[in-house]
């Protein structure tokens, strides 16, 4: 029987969620035993322990209950059950957790003692909004991502990064926690804490593995290793909707002088780093994206086998995703998820997504497969990430603008906890709080084949240059140095060096044109910047 220590936690407050390990005996390597297994799990320092025993009868389901009961307790480590609420009380369990269709939350509740935990399992906004209704002390949002340890095949059992944003959006200001689960492991850990928070900014409180530590033969590291991913996290993230991940400046730093200085001191960091930047883009444009890359001073590879991106994501650079020719869509998810994990920058330019079913798909699969540092789109295509039908499509190309560029961009950037690009005659970038507005450019850009997909091509190559050039590790963050500036950088070099070119006496129209823009932006100078860019700074 379990020890008659007390271990009562205080709801709410002191209930620490961040590594949440629900048991799973069948996951168990061989010859390891559950109570081996669960001691090296707390010696790595999981914060809260749910028993799920989906499979047995009352009397063994206790005793296991009463063995973990006395493990825990020797650690300070809260137990939680899972649906048996007999279970909970006859152990003295901390809690139980909930699913949709167990005990009525109003019931357990009624039955539980006061100081009692209970969370509920939620997959949609309006699961969420009842269990906060009904008094839940924490939900469990999920499942983010496909998983083997519980049986998803039913439409919308997999809610995705987005379905996560959605509840934690209806979470904000109840005081109920929150913890993502399904599918999270070490390799996707950062990015679903990053891209899990609501526009607003209300992030998880914790995250909940089975597999990762069950299955690990060294729980004890493996919980290490997750645990110390959220607490770097925990650490580096700062108030606000975008955090740590996509700038190092703090609200109101930013000013035009400032932007232009740091965007012209990039044209001669990539030059001298000489960034790799892999490509997987648009068929159509690949020679004209590779002769950009080169005359900026980066060095292209068009990579999309998806048995290469392991490799190349260990290579210092950017990544730029286009999927303007959609055929190379797991080489796509490969190369997002091995960027992310190796710290690279990732610029995603979603040609013509608001064109197809299809695309939107794509689009949506993509973003709960990695984390994009910057997304950049024309009108149509930034219309259809964020809902809107202001601007209508045709094709790849918008027709018309919207009323409130500004707005659009800042409101996208923080659902997406990214930065975010409006390309068109005023370009529009925002990393959710400043808004800069950028006035370069000439009308024989939109004349010639791919001058937005190569505009993606310029801004991958300066993030990439600038994730080198940042000096010293942030631990928590999933991209160094400052990618606001970065896209400053790219666009400003893309649109300078078009106005210069346009302007050459030997170009006569789109012919001429793209051979010119290449020349300008090999002999673009920091100086060229600084004495031509056109900007203004809008903060929140």
């Amino acid at each position: 029987m379990h020890s008659t220590k007390d271990t009562t936690v205080k709801r709410g407050v002191d209930l620490d969620l961040s590594l949440y390990l629900v048991t799973g005996r069948d996951l168990l390597p061989q010859g390891k035993s559950y109570l081996t297994y669960l001691e090296d799990a707390l010696k790595g320092e999981v914060s809260i322990v749910q028993i799920r025993e989906k499979n047995l009868g009352t009397a063994e389901f206790l005793e296991i209950a009463n063995d973990t009961m006395s493990l825990c307790i020797k650690y300070n480590i809260p137990v939680i059950i899972n649906d048996r609420i007999d279970i909970a009380l006859a152990c003295g369990a901390a809690g139980v957790h909930l699913g949709q269709s167990d005990m009525p939350l109003s019931t357990a509740r009624w039955l539980l003692p006061s100081h009692a935990i209970i969370g509920v399992s939620c997959t949609t906004p309006e699961q969420a909004r009842k269990a906060v209704e009904g008094g839940a002390d924490y939900v469990g949002l999920g499942a983010v991502y496909a998983t083997s340890t519980k049986d998803v095949s039913a439409p919308g059992s997999v809610c995705g990064i987005a379905g996560v944003r959605a509840m934690l959006s209806v979470l904000e200001g109840t005081g109920v926690k929150a913890v993502a689960i399904g599918g999270i492991n070490s390799t996707n850990l950062l990015r679903t804490l990053h891209s899990c928070a609501s526009p607003t900014g209300h992030t998880l409180h914790g995250v909940a593995v089975v597999s990762d530590i069950v299955a690990s033969p060294d729980p004890c590291a493996a919980a290490w290793r997750l645990g110390d991913t959220f607490r770097a996290w925990a650490a580096a993230v700062s108030p606000g909707p975008i955090g740590f991940q996509v700038t190092t400046k703090e609200k109101g730093q930013y000013t035009r002088d400032g932007i232009v200085a740091a965007a012209a001191a990039l044209v001669d960091t990539v030059r001298h780093l000489r960034p790799l930047v892999h490509q997987i883009t648009n068929n159509v444009v690949k020679t004209q994206s590779a002769n950009v890359t080169l005359a900026l001073g980066g060095s292209p590879i068009m990579a999309e086998a998806e048995a290469e991106q392991a490799d190349l994501a260990r290579m210092p650079g950017g990544l730029l995703i286009n999927f303007g020719t959609l055929d190379a869509l797991d080489g796509m998810l490969a190369a997002g998820r091995h960027a992310n994990q190796n710290g690279k920058p990732v610029v995603f330019d979603p040609v013509g997504v608001g064109a197809t079913a299809f695309r939107r798909a794509t689009a949506t699969e993509l973003l709960d497969a990695w984390q994009p540092t910057v997304i950049k789109g024309n009108a149509a295509e930034i219309g259809a990430l964020a809902d809107s039908n202001e601007v209508k499509a045709q094709g790849v190309d918008s027709l018309g603008g919207f009323k409130n560029a500004p707005e659009v961009v800042r409101s996208l950037a923080r659902t997406h906890r990214c930065i975010v690009l409006l390309s068109g005659p005023t370009d529009y970038l925002s990393d959710g709080s400043t808004v800069i507005r950028l006035s370069n450019g000439h009308e024989l850009l939109g004349q010639i084949t791919g001058a937005g997909c190569v505009l993606g091509t310029a801004i991958a190559t300066f993030c990439g240059a600038a994730s080198i050039a940042a000096i010293g590790s942030h631990e928590g963050s999933l991209v160094n140095g400052d990618m606001l500036l970065a896209t400053v950088a790219g666009t400003l070099a893309l649109t300078i060096a078009a106005q210069h070119a346009a302007a050459r006496e030997e170009v006569r129209g789109p012919g001429t044109f793209l051979p010119a823009l290449i020349d300008e932006l090999a002999m673009l100078t920091p100086e060229i910047v600084l004495r031509t860019a056109k900007i203004e700074v809008e903060m929140e």
